[in-house]
């Protein structure tokens, strides 16, 4: 008879955790004629005169620009952008890898993005293949494909959400009755003791508090060789810190391991009991 594998759950924020910078800056911003510093010094305006959502603001911004420079923005635009995308280190052998070496321990991970970026660019991706799904901001689009309104937009605390969808084994974003229904902790579909989130930023501050408080891992990345956040780590918001380095020999790496080590001995250890 074959063992069960042990499920785990594997969450990314994608702008500076897998790719680096924001993925609208990698094409998208530059065909606006805009500098990426133009583009975010003009959307923080636009936020804080009408005291409105930063991502929003963003995203308002996007169509706005491109309506003003005729540069096309329909949803096959947006996914072409996608394949642009710079990667840290590692990022394309990652999965593979890390899938690889889960299953030798008895483990499936499941692979999912929490962003604020643009979840049509991420879809263009080379490694979109790799997540169960994508939760990412994202517009309405007419019959001809063209965006008309905001379908989701992704926030610091909005983030927070999604991790209990997963928790939940709710693989979508408009089931609100299923969100709110009390589940009690041993009966939810992936325990927060076999999560990981990886994220880079102050959009991630809360998802990887709420994770590292239920149970789970939180590491936080950052570029290499460049100075570590050791203030995520003092004010108690992570587990581990380290460079955003995918490579099997790289210290982050190595955390996930060890991570799929302890949930794998855990769930052993409970049947013992």
């Amino acid at each position: 008879m074959t063992k069960k594998l042990i499920k785990m759950a594997l969450a990314y924020d994608f702008d500076g955790t897998l790719a680096m910078g924001n993925i609208q800056e990698n094409s998208f911003i530059p065909k606006l004629g805009m500098s990426k510093k133009e583009f975010w010094d003009e959307a923080t305006k636009i936020s804080m005169e009408n005291d409105m959502d930063q991502i929003l603001a963003y995203m308002y911004l996007l169509i706005k620009k491109a309506d003003e420079k005729n540069v096309p923005i329909n949803k096959d635009a947006f996914t072409k952008h996608g394949s642009t995308v710079k990667y840290f280190k590692g990022v394309e052998d990652y999965f593979n890898n890390i899938n690889k070496y889960a299953k030798s321990k008895g483990v499936k991970l499941d692979h999912y993005i929490i962003s604020s970026g643009n979840k049509e660019m991420i879809e263009g991706t080379s490694i979109a293949k790799y997540f169960k799904h994508i939760y990412a901001c994202s517009f309405l689009y007419d019959v001809n494909g063209m965006p008309k309104w905001p379908a989701i937009a992704l926030n610091y605390t909005s983030k927070t959400q999604f991790l209990f969808r997963i928790n939940k084994g709710i693989e979508n974003a408009w089931d609100n009755k299923q969100i709110n229904k009390f589940v009690s902790k041993q009966d939810r579909t992936m325990p927060f003791e076999n999560m990981i989130y990886i994220g880079d930023g102050e959009t991630d501050i809360p998802a990887m508090k709420i994770v590292k408080v239920e149970g789970g891992h939180s590491i936080g990345v950052y570029v290499p060789n460049t100075k570590k956040p050791e203030g995520l780590l003092k004010e108690d918001r992570v587990n581990f810190l380290a460079p955003a380095d995918y490579s099997k020999d790289s210290k982050l790496y190595k955390i996930i391991e060890n991570i799929i080590d302890k949930v794998a001995t855990d769930s052993v250890l409970k049947e013992l009991k």
